[in-house]
């Protein structure tokens, strides 16, 4: 296996999450380092936060377990549980269908990054915890709907008590 030229790894700005959402990824990019290998059974990305910067909104998967670990810079990780200070060589790991809602937030003034490791099932459904919405990917087409399944229009308020 040749080594993999960091820099030369396609770089990802944002998201593909709609508007408002999309806007809130500003100061985040990402290494496709499974993509310049030619992988596809498993994702591998850096990912970049600038000062300030969230990774994602919080959410978990369906058929995808995901794995990170801290590479530089103190980083915030974020779940429904609760929060925890990650540094570099800390590690988490999240088990497909597990609803445990996460994210990374730098709350510092320098640079941060993580390495993120994930399976690449053929059909896979994200749910976000703190907004009322999921992801739905299928053959890398991205479609979003509310937690009811019904076609996503918009930000709404998620139901009291419901973190799904």
């Amino acid at each position: 296996m040749p080594k993999i030229d960091i820099d030369s790894a396609p770089l990802k700005t944002g998201s593909v999450y709609p508007e408002p959402y999309n806007g809130q990824m500003a100061g985040r990019s990402s290494h496709r380092l499974g993509q310049a290998a030619g992988l596809s059974q498993f994702g591998v990305n850096i990912v970049y936060l600038e000062p300030g910067a969230v990774a994602s909104l919080r959410h978990w998967h369906l058929r995808e377990d995901e794995f990170a670990m801290v590479l530089t810079g103190e980083l915030i990780l974020s779940e429904d549980t609760g929060e925890t200070v990650m540094r570099p060589g800390d590690c988490a790991a999240w088990k497909a269908g597990e609803p445990v809602g996460h994210r990374f937030v730098n709350r510092s003034d320098a640079r941060a990054s993580f390495l993120v490791v994930g399976s690449k099932a053929d059909a896979e459904i994200a749910t976000y915890t703190e907004v009322d919405m999921k992801l739905h990917m299928q053959g890398g087409d991205a479609r979003f709907t509310y937690h009811d399944g019904s076609v996503w229009a918009g930000p709404r308020d998620l139901p009291k008590g419901d973190k799904q």
